[in-house]
């Protein structure tokens, strides 16, 4: 059983072999290894494709299982692996582009252009008119969306699998801030309270499986005709052009009325679940900040002797004191890790615990896809996708971006 393999592979480990495998299944360290090492790994091992291997666990949502199956049954076992009703697969990802414009010529011919929510992607599952829900990381919240599953269950025909997004609107149609709509997957509250009180809309994008037919190497466009007959109350907002001044305003009318942005999708891409490619592509505005550094924790993992995720501060209007929004580690090369670790040692004011305290000098340009309220920091908002551009050594702190500036750039519906 599991208990023995366990005991017997410890037996066969060093001691720090042993120390890292009981950290790693209790959740103390992480590994660090991406799927795209992991599923390499698996084809090297199982001596099979890794094209094999990548479908597979794109059908079987996990690479346990599949690993299994390609080492007792090689390449024959992948191909048996088929997207099965109530079994969440990997949503498809998104690549992205700065421009709708660029977006729009890295594909060949029209494309559709569809509104890019900021709610939760739900994966719903629908086998013998009973329905389940699942997350963009595979959990399941059925119990927690009771108007969701009534959408699915209400729509004609028998078995399918449909991706969509659920968002809280307002009463003008606008999009409530993340976290409210958040709340519903995240909260073990009474779902029929919530309900009450933050209703979501269910939009639907893509249809993968239907009445025991599976529709993931079929062309988008043949996807979305066949989800347009079957939920024609709840697509997301689209439109299909060849044209990137119509699908440029497109985007500005849908982030006017409070969205992320785009998807640029191209018309004859199959669903290539759990990969980020051409077929899709997200178009989103990018708000840039000039903040200033207060403190840096030393990293961990690769990381391990630099200065690593930096605290970003930003000044008050009302009374000229510097206030935390946030911490981030995203966007630094190896180079910036060494000059940051340099320049911050040589700022230190204090250190608390794995927290370097600098003097607030060095200014630091942020890019970030939103603003949501915080409790956490003292500023009252936080930095959605916080990653660094560049330090400004030609910029003063006395110049620094102020929180209010911040929270206006948030808009009406900070988040």
């Amino acid at each position: 059983d599991l208990a023995e393999q366990l005991r017997r592979l410890l037996t066969r480990a060093t001691a720090p072999e042993q120390q890292w495998l009981r950290g790693l299944l209790t959740g103390e360290v992480r590994q660090g290894a991406g799927d795209g090492v992991v599923l390499k790994a698996i084809a090297e091992a199982a001596g099979v494709p890794e094209a094999a291997v990548r479908r597979a666990v794109m059908l079987a949502g996990f690479p346990g299982p599949v690993a299994r199956a390609a080492l007792v049954g090689g390449e024959e076992a992948l191909a048996a692996v088929r997207l099965q009703v109530g079994r969440p697969l990997r949503p498809m990802l998104a690549a992205a582009a700065p421009t709708v414009t660029e977006a729009v010529a890295r594909v060949e011919g029209p494309v559709a252009v569809e509104s890019k929510l900021d709610g939760i992607r739900v994966q719903a599952h629908r086998a013998g008119g009973e329905v389940s829900l699942f997350t963009r990381s595979l959990e399941e919240v059925t119990d927690r969306l009771p108007e969701v599953v009534e959408v699915v269950a209400g729509l004609p025909g028998g078995d399918c699998v449909l991706d969509g997004e659920v968002v809280a609107l307002a009463r003008d149609g606008r999009p409530h801030p993340f976290q409210v709509t958040g709340a519903r997957t995240a909260s073990s509250a009474d779902p029929d309270r919530l309900r009450a009180e933050v209703p979501l809309t269910t939009f639907l994008f893509d249809l993968l499986q239907h009445e025991g037919h599976d529709l993931v190497d079929l062309p988008a466009a043949d996807r979305w005709d066949r989800l347009a007959a079957l939920a024609p109350g709840q697509l997301v907002p689209r439109t299909v052009t060849d044209r990137p001044e119509e699908a440029e305003r497109f985007a500005a009318d849908r982030i006017a009325e409070g969205h992320e942005g785009v998807v640029v999708k191209d018309l004859a891409a199959p669903y290539a679940a759990g990969r980020r490619g051409a077929g899709w592509i997200k178009v989103k505005p990018r708000h840039t900040v000039d903040l200033v550094v207060l403190a840096v924790e030393w990293g961990s993992g690769r990381r391990r002797g630099w200065l690593s995720n930096i605290h970003l501060g930003a000044r008050d209007e009302n009374t000229g004191e510097l206030v935390m929004l946030g911490k981030t580690f995203k966007g630094m090369t190896d180079r910036m890790l060494q000059w940051q670790t340099e320049r911050f040692l040589a700022l230190e004011t204090g250190r608390e615990g794995h927290v370097v305290h600098v003097r607030p000098e060095q200014v630091v340009e942020i890019a970030f896809d939103g603003v949501q309220a915080s409790r956490r920091y003292p500023g009252g908002v936080a930095l959605r996708f916080a990653r660094v551009l560049r330090y400004r050594d030609d910029k003063p702190v006395e110049e620094v971006d102020t929180v209010q500036q911040v929270r206006r750039l948030g808009g009406p519906t900070d988040r």
